[in-house]
Parts: structure tokens; sequence; C-alpha cells
């Protein structure tokens, strides 16, 4: 039987001429040019699919946090007259006092005895775990979060002066909670009940989406990775946050290839667009509605239209 050019170069490498023992066998260059190629190939085509897992695997834990958030308020107000939560999104005391960023968690002081500071002080009996109250894919998590969830309103930060902190999150926790709608005029009015009021919205919780918050001056923020975001550090109080530069016109917002969600009164969760958003601002005077004026960069939010009055 004659052999192949190929087949007689590897019985000289695996037999000796002298006595036919064993030798170990090697690649070729050409066969290893090829499993490197191959390799090559194999991983371009698998980190994009991996990276995509990833990114739905996030957006499926947030769609439970925010479901479970939405379920806990709920069982609140089943426990008191059908009422939600009051908005802990304030600063001030007695009648001085005015809204703050619906992201907070935890607030500077009670505005009044009778009110807590925390979202916890009300919602911890329902929720033991504080990785449910941060949107997964933020960049890092809050060092402190679950001994501030814990705390409650006893919440003071370990590594700062003895005053009370406060604690800002990466959702926006809408109800009870009152904005002003820049686009149209009017005011926001956050959920009181799962029966709501008149003109109340439907909205209970969303993902952070804004421009020019005081930690992301002159761009847009989101707990979603945004096209071309860099990372705007969390502080002592605060998560860390996705940023990008940018000019906050529709135009450009209408092109972030990036998809929010929000949760909603009746406990279903829906994905939304930054196209599919209205402009909401903080509101510094609650009598007028008045909104802080834009250099002091309290920041536009931008909420889902679905479920606005």
């Amino acid at each position: 039987m004659f052999l192949t050019a190929r087949q007689s170069r590897i019985r000289r490498q695996v037999y000796t001429a002298g006595g036919g023992k064993r030798q170990r066998c090697a690649f070729t260059l050409v066969e290893l040019i090829v499993v490197t190629s191959i390799i090559a190939l194999l991983t371009a085509i698998l980190i994009p699919t991996v990276a995509t897992v990833r990114r739905q695997a996030r957006a499926l834990v947030s769609m439970n946090n925010l479901k479970e958030i939405t379920a806990a308020v709920g069982t609140f107000a089943s426990d008191n007259a059908q009422r939600y939560p009051p908005s802990v999104a304030t600063v001030g005391m007695a009648e001085s006092w005015n809204w703050q960023e619906p992201t907070m968690l935890t607030g500077y002081l009670k505005r009044t005895p009778a009110l807590h500071r925390s979202i916890s002080a009300y919602l911890h009996a329902y929720i033991d775990d504080a990785d449910v109250m941060f949107c997964p894919s933020a960049p890092a998590k809050y060092k402190y979060r679950q001994e501030a969830w814990d705390a409650g309103d006893d919440w003071d930060h370990p590594e700062t002066s003895a005053v009370p902190d406060p604690v800002v999150g990466t959702y926006c926790f809408y109800w009870n909670y009152v904005g002003f709608l820049a686009d149209v005029n009017s005011l926001f009015i956050g959920p009181s009940g799962p029966a709501r009021g008149y003109r109340e919205s439907s909205i209970v919780v969303t993902d952070y989406f804004g421009y020019d918050c005081w930690r992301c001056q002159a761009a847009y923020g989101s707990c979603e990775r945004l096209p071309g975001a860099q990372v705007a550090d969390g502080t002592s109080m605060s998560s860390a946050y996705w940023s990008c530069s940018g000019s906050n016109t529709a135009k450009e917002r209408d092109g972030f290839v990036v998809r929010l969600q929000a949760a909603y009164v009746d406990g279903h969760v829906e994905s939304y667009s930054p196209a599919e958003t209205r402009p909401m601002k903080v509101i510094l005077n609650p009598r007028t509605g008045e909104p802080y004026p834009d250099d002091t960069h309290k920041g536009t939010f931008y909420i889902p239209r679905m479920g606005v009055r």
C-alpha cells in the first residue's frame, strides 16, 4: 500500500527511525494559522452575542425589580386605605419645603414628624433586598445600599460628618410626586394610589434618563448605557450613572438606540425609547409649580408619554 506524503510525515513524527518509540506530534505552521483564524472568527461571532445576552439578562432583572417595587407600593396601599406612601423626594421642613429629584431613596430631613425621610421606612417590610431598588444596568453599585436601606430614617453615612445623609438611586420613583411638564406648561402628578385620582399619572417607577443634573451638567445621564457614554462616578450620597455629552434636542434624543423601562399602577412593565418621552423639571415652588432655573442643574427628567394625563 502506498502512503501519501502527509501520512509519511505523520509516521515519521510518531516513530523514530531507530526503535519505533512514540514522539510528540506537532502542528505545522499552516495548521496553526488555520486554527488561530477559526478561533478569531468564533470570537468575533460570540462576543457580540455574549454582550447581547448580558444586556437582555440585566433588562430582565430590572423588569423584575420594577414589578417588585410596584407590588410593594400596591401592598402598602392595601394596608393603608388604598394610599401609596408619600414621596420622599423633598427638601426643607414644615411649609418651607420644595421638591427634589425623583431618584431620591432617602431625603435630607423629615419634612414633618409624621412623614418619613426614606422609602425604606415605608417599604422595608415588603422589600428587604436593597438591590431591588437599584437598576442592574448602572455602571457600579452604591457601596452602602444595603446598610442605607436597612437603616431607613436613621441612615448616616459612616464616612462623612455626623449629619443625616441622603441617598440618590438609579430609578425614578413617581408615586405621590409632582413635577413640571415643560413642553405643555402643566403639572405631572404621580399616582396617589392604585385607583389614581383626577389627572394623576399611572407611572409608578422608571429607569432614570435625564439631562443636566448636578453630576451630569450639560450632558445626558441614565442608568441604562447610552451611545458613547462614560461613567459618571458615584458620590458618598449617590450611585454611578452612564453619561454622554449632548445638546438636549429632540432630534438628538430620538437617535439614541437604548430601551428604557417603566412600571405602571396595574403592575405591568413596558419598555420605551427616548423618542417616546416628555420632559419634566423639578419644582422649586410647590405653591405655584415654578420649576428650578436651568442654571441650578436640577436637571430635566424624561418620562414615558404613556400614562401621563
